[in-house]
């Protein structure tokens, strides 16, 4: 990972940094099924999956494009949270300087909620991408491609959360009412879309 990666990722680990937590966190999530779902897909090549190689070629793939994606998501969205606080920590002495903080926080905070929502859509590509390996990978990657679908589920829902909470702060009724249109079509997605769950 690149330097600015290992920043985010390290920042999530760290409980007492207060300004990069679910957002990034589920990001990185969905990253790591996005991972899963690559590895599957070569390990179920030359006939170990029973489908042929063109098959999973491209899910592998789709797996690493979304891996990186969503990695890099994860970097954006605790930048998007270190802008809203930059906006609240603006002066406010003056009308002047009171309409530009209020202006760049808004801003910030239409941001950092599109960014979640993106993160969101990105993990049900990739439980897409573990719906087409379900009953078509390699047995022996089966625990591998369950916990692609939890990891993707998990992220998919932690951004859901985070767009929750931040849509309050947009004020642009139309961008609200866009972003609730386009949060409220991912829902049912975490729901369906899951690696098979082994039998209890």
């Amino acid at each position: 990972m690149t330097d600015e990666l290992t920043t985010a990722f390290l920042r999530v680990l760290d409980p007492t940094d207060n300004s990069t937590g679910g957002g990034s966190a589920s990001a990185i999530a969905g990253g790591m099924a996005a991972a899963l779902v690559a590895m599957v897909a070569r390990l179920s090549v030359n006939g170990a999956g029973g489908e042929p190689d063109d098959y999973y070629l491209p899910i592998a793939q789709a797996g690493a494009a979304l891996k990186h994606a969503l990695m890099a998501c994860a970097d954006e969205d605790a930048q998007s949270f270190d802008a809203v606080m930059a906006g609240y920590r603006l002066p406010k002495t003056t009308d002047a300087e009171k309409a530009a903080r209020t202006a760049a926080i808004r801003a910030a905070m239409a941001h950092a909620t599109r960014v979640p929502l993106r993160n969101a859509e990105l993990c049900t590509e990739v439980l897409a991408l573990v719906s087409r390996l379900e009953g078509r990978a390699n047995p022996r990657a089966l625990s591998d491609l369950q916990s692609a679908g939890y990891l993707a589920r998990a992220g998919l829902l932690g951004c859901l959360a985070n767009v929750d909470i931040n849509l309050p702060g947009v004020k642009d009724e139309a961008a609200a009412a866009e972003i609730r249109t386009r949060a409220a079509a991912l829902r049912p997605q975490a729901k369906e879309n899951h690696a098979q769950d082994p039998a209890v």
